[in-house]
């Protein structure tokens, strides 16, 4: 049989013509795609052709053709921010001459700086201390009224300026728990001691025989120059207080031992510089309003 034979053949089941193809005692129909999809698969080649000339759509070794209508997305998108600027100009420029308390007072002001305090957050500062401001553990929870440097408008706006330990020498917020053990200050009993005197401030559960007399002892000789004679912290030098049931780094035993052992510091950076002033003032007003701003 010859191959114009085989185009000839029509299948006994289906009725339909062959290709010709056969594999197996399995031959193969000959059902060609649609002419009204065929016509639309022409037609998107076609449109692709004339697309890559008026667009920007060949890479080159460097570069890529511009096409011949000049436009590309990012010039859009560029466009578009554009627009947005000068659309906010005029609230932007009221809330960088607004002081603090004056933007506190002012609905419409309000309302913006949190919007824009709130994409100012997701972009730097969600990667430490939650996309909610929830914290984690090392990151202070942001949404409760514990604060480490203060909750006011003007303590938070200090401590976004300057950060925390950073490299802002001369203003950042200092303040650090030594290393009691490495260092050789304190014995490992007494670190056990003065742990168990400090899970005990917050009514957390002790082991049997724990010497809270020894413990306290050594907590005033040590940590309550900065935690404060009860433990209920000290805000201007950043030590937490210890007298609540809120902990940084988590109030097992063996972490505070650990702490006690090795110190505590962390590192928040100075955002002067890396953010504008009105970027940081409506950040300010945000973190604020997350739940524990006095």
């Amino acid at each position: 049989m010859t191959q114009t034979d085989k185009h000839a053949e029509i299948d006994s089941h289906s009725g339909m013509h062959t290709t010709g193809h056969e594999w197996d005692g399995i031959k193969e129909l000959n059902t060609p795609l649609p002419r009204w999809w065929l016509n639309i698969l022409y037609a998107t080649m076609v449109w692709a052709f004339f697309y890559c000339i008026a667009y920007p759509a060949v890479p080159l070794i460097q570069s890529f053709t511009p096409g011949v209508l000049g436009w590309s997305s990012r010039q859009g998108v560029n466009e578009d921010l554009e627009k947005l600027r000068a659309q906010r100009a005029p609230i932007v420029a009221a809330l960088s001459n607004a002081s603090l308390q004056d933007i506190e007072q002012n609905p419409q002001l309000r309302t913006f700086a949190i919007a824009q305090g709130k994409a100012a957050f997701g972009d730097n500062c969600a990667p430490c201390h939650g996309a909610g401001g929830g914290g984690a553990k090392g990151y202070p929870n942001l949404n409760d009224d514990d604060w480490l440097w203060g909750g006011s408008l003007d303590q938070i706006s200090e401590t976004i300026h300057h950060g925390v330990r950073a490299a802002d020498d001369d203003l950042t917020r200092v303040g650090a728990m030594p290393a009691f053990g490495r260092e050789g200050v304190l014995t490992a009993k007494q670190i056990s001691d003065v742990a168990d005197y400090v899970r005990s401030l917050s009514k957390l559960a002790l082991p049997a025989g724990a010497d809270l007399a020894a413990g306290a002892a050594v907590f005033e000789e040590n940590c309550a120059s900065c935690h404060g004679e009860k433990g209920q912290g000290n805000q201007d030098m950043g030590a937490p207080n210890l007298a609540d049931a809120i902990w940084l780094y988590g109030s097992d035993k063996s972490i505070i031992v650990e702490g006690l052992t090795n110190g505590r510091g962390g590192v928040m950076p100075a955002w002067t510089g890396r953010l504008d002033e009105t970027t940081i003032k409506a950040l300010t007003v945000y973190v604020h309003t997350l739940g524990g701003g006095r």
